[in-house]
This record gives C-alpha cells, sequence and structure tokens, in this order.
C-alpha cells in the first residue's frame, strides 16, 4: 500500500500496519511522517524502541537477529531502520526481503530513506515492503500548491487568510519549507485565533525564500518576469555563481530554440518535446513556451548569452547582473 503523507493520519487513526517505509527529500515532511507514526506506536503499548542505523560496514544479520528475538520486556515495540544512501546494497536487499517474509510478532517497523529514485522503487526490496506494509512516499510541495499547504497549517491553529495573504506567505517562504513551518508557528504566536489581515501578515513574515536555478528556468518558461526578477535577485543575494546562472537560462533558450526550428520544419511538437528528453512533468509548462516566443527572439536571446559569457570572462565590459536579468526578461515576455 501507498499514502500520501496527508493520508497518514487518518489511516493511522484506524490502526498500525506492521511495516511503515517513509521516503523522500523534503526533510520536514518525512521528519513529521516518522514521528506521527512513532507517536501512534507509542500509543498502541510500543514501549520499546530499537534503532539500525545502516551505514558502511553494517550486519545485517543483526537486524534478522532482532526480528527472530522477543522483545526484552515483552512488550510490543518499535524497530527503526535508517538507511541515510536510500541504498541497501545486494546483501541488504535480501535482508529486508527475508525481514518482510517474516515480519517479527508484537513489532512495528519503521524504515526511513531519502529520495529513492525509480530504480530503486522498482527493486526488490521496495516492493516486498511495499507489500508487507505501507510506503509513505514524501515530495516538495510546489509552488502552486504552497498557499493551499499554508491555509492548512493556518487551519491547524484556528487561523485562516484570504487567497492573496496565503499568496504572500507563500512567496516570502518559497522553497524554504522548514521556515514556511516556522513562520506559519510565529504567527500563532502573535496573534489570536481566526481571519489575518494582509497586513499583520506583511509585518510579520520574515523573507525567507530559498531558490535555485532551475526555479529560474521554470519562471522564464512560465513567461513570469516578476518572478524571473525576484528568483535572479535571491540568487545574487546568496552569492549564486553568474556562470551557472547562465547555464540554466541558456540551457532553456536554446531548448526552446531547437523546438521552434523543428516546427518550422514540419515537425510535431509532442515528438520533438520527447525527442528532446523533456520530462512529461514539464512538457506542458515548455508547450506554452514554444508558443509565446519566436524563433527569432531565442536565437537572439543565445546571441545576447554569448555576449554575457564573454563579460563573465572578462573579455567585454558591461553588467553581469544587468545583462542576466534583461535576457530572463525578454526571453520570458509575452
Amino acid at each position: 500500500m501507498r499514502l500520501k503523507p496527508e493520508q497518514l493520519d487518518q489511516h493511522l487513526a484506524k490502526g498500525l500496519q506492521p511495516l511503515y517505509l517513509v521516503f523522500g527529500d523534503e526533510p520536514l515532511l518525512a521528519q513529521e511522517a516518522a514521528d506521527a507514526i512513532r507517536v501512534r506506536a507509542r500509543q498502541e503499548g510500543c514501549a520499546e524502541r530499537e534503532v539500525f542505523t545502516v551505514e558502511r560496514g553494517f550486519n545485517w544479520q543483526n537486524l534478522l537477529t532482532s526480528g527472530n528475538s522477543m522483545s526484552l520486556f515483552a512488550s510490543r515495540r518499535l524497530v527503526e531502520i535508517r538507511i541515510p544512501s536510500g541504498k541497501p546494497g545486494n546483501d541488504g536487499s535480501q535482508a529486508l526481503q527475508e525481514y518482510c517474509a517474516r515480519l517479527p510478532a508484537d513489532t512495528v517497523t519503521l524504515l526511513v530513506c531519502p529520495k529513492l529514485d525509480k530504480a530503486a522503487q522498482a527493486g526488490k526490496w521496495f516492493k516486498a515492503m511495499e507489500q508487507a506494509g505501507v510506503a509513505v512516499g514524501v515530495f516538495p510541495v510546489e509552488r502552486a500548491q504552497l498557499p493551499a499547504w499554508i491555509g492548512a497549517r493556518l487551519a491547524r491553529q484556528n487561523q485562516r487568510a484570504e487567497p492573496a495573504t496565503l499568496q504572500l506567505l507563500a512567496d516570502q517562504v518559497e522553497g524554504n519549507l522548514l521556515a514556511a513551518f516556522q513562520e506559519v508557528q510565529k504567527l500563532a504566536l502573535l496573534f489570536p485565533s481566526g481571519m489575518l489581515s494582509f497586513e499583520q501578515v506583511k509585518e510579520s513574515v520574515a523573507d525567507v525564500a530559498r531558490f535555485d536555478v532551475f526555479k529560474l528556468g521554470d519562471a522564464l518558461l512560465a513567461g513570469d518576469v516578476a518572478r524571473v526578477s525576484r528568483v535572479l535577485d535571491v540568487l545574487r543575494g546568496e552569492g549564486e555563481d553568474p556562470v551557472l546562472i547562465l547555464w540554466a537560462l541558456t540551457r532553456e533558450i536554446r531548448t526552446l530554440a531547437k523546438l521552434r526550428g523543428g516546427m518550422r520544419r514540419g515537425g510535431s511538437l509532442p515528438q520533438l518535446m520527447r525527442d528532446a528528453w523533456i520530462w512529461e512533468a514539464r512538457q506542458r509548462l515548455v508547450e506554452q513556451a514554444v508558443k509565446r516566443t519566436s524563433e527569432a527572439r531565442l536565437l537572439q536571446g543565445l546571441k545576447r548569452a554569448a555576449g554575457i559569457d564573454r563579460m563573465i570572462k572578462g573579455l567585454a565590459k558591461g553588467d553581469v547582473w544587468d545583462e542576466l536579468l534583461q535576457l530572463g526578461l525578454t526571453t520570458a515576455k509575452v
């Protein structure tokens, strides 16, 4: 069985399964999911807790031996297995399959892993755990989902806000979910239950947004010039290397130019995107960008990018950051 994090509380209210796997690359949500399982385990009488951390040289026989042993205090117990690398190896894979085939009695097992790619999720050990218990996949909260996520968190502390206020909050904390969690908690300390005003939030919430160069590429494809400017400003403030930013912008422009050229020669955009290895999740965003811009503008953007590259290398004069901004804005605009 596989669950989303938001489904876990309702599931746990009906009782514990003998095995849980929590995996994903959003530390806050992964921690919350694991904590919810631990709390429920204590409520159901798991007085003993045994933790295995899988590091280099880990002896998987210790886990199997523990599984075959009775609880020290003859009560239910929680066995926690942590694999920081997300890769149990051949021996670990075999051991986990054996463990799942003979789950120990009066034991709740919790396995915690980081993000697992498709190959790992197709592995025999993962399939065995998913079949024997519950897998909870934890993924980052996307920008479009963030206002609703914040609204749900406010509701937990009996507070609410208008959509514009939630959007302000999202803009201030994007890319930094732990900070988002902390800022929402701060609002509970500062203001009573009920509706939060736009001004209250604006004056109280710090700008703790975090971005990477891939967010900049997404903003360019979306044609969001305000967001292009904001992401660039944050990246500059964080000391990001202009070379990396130029690479991110140029990559998107070059891809769009290639697609535009292919369409001009009679190619099908869906097929061209597949040939360019564009992920399915990004295809709609890329399609919108292709239809919005022109091949001439994209080629001009590549020419401008070459000029910025010369500036970064000290072969031409100019303000690199201003030129990066202009490159992003002129490519993103409708």
